[in-house]
């Protein structure tokens, strides 16, 4: 597995062991069972950025430090040149890169996602975190699954949504997809 996932696997450890939390504790505030969420911890399987988020927000730990490893350190404005954020491929489908990581208590966590093809058969992966998400398509096509319905953005296209609904994305027409996320 890759080893940036190993990384944010060890940080999640780490986190826990240094808040004194058992799995059982943890797992419970991600919503999956305690097997699940120790997989997760040993760095073999991707880690959701639900999961993420749902830990971050329980335990008052910016998302950026999990994800990245880095705290943010700026208080008054953060930021970030053209394809210079701090990014993470969590697998070889998805690659995020943080707009705002430098910057100390924000109230939302913007990413530019990009979202490699796969087979037309592989199912999507869904996925819900508290709170509220907006997608704006950059470059591409993409199927966005919400709940049963099933959207397709082009570019240009944007939609904001109730991100404890089950949600997923797959790039379409065989090219990868670029959109700007915004978790709340």
């Amino acid at each position: 597995m890759n080893e940036q996932i190993k990384q944010i696997a060890a940080r999640l450890k780490g986190l826990r062991e240094v808040l004194d939390l058992t799995t059982d504790e943890v797992a419970a505030v991600c919503g999956i069972g305690t097997e699940e969420y120790m997989r997760l911890e040993s760095g073999e399987v991707d880690i959701p950025v639900s999961v993420l988020y749902q830990i971050s927000t329980r335990y008052k730990i910016d998302l950026s430090a999990l994800m990245f490893g880095e705290e943010p350190h700026m208080e008054s404005y953060f930021l970030t040149r053209k394809g210079k954020g701090v990014s993470v491929q969590r697998t070889q489908a998805y690659q995020y890169q943080s707009l705002a990581a430098g910057f100390m208590h924000r109230k939302a966590d913007p990413f530019i996602v990009t979202v490699e093809p796969h087979k037309e058969d592989t199912p999507i992966f869904l996925n819900m975190h508290s709170g509220q998400e907006f997608n704006y398509v950059l470059k591409g096509r993409m199927l966005l699954q919400l709940g049963s319905k099933a959207l397709i953005l082009n570019e240009g296209d944007s939609l904001f949504f109730d991100s404890t609904r089950p949600h997923g994305m797959k790039a379409l027409d065989g090219e990868s997809v670029q959109f700007l996320a915004i978790i709340f």
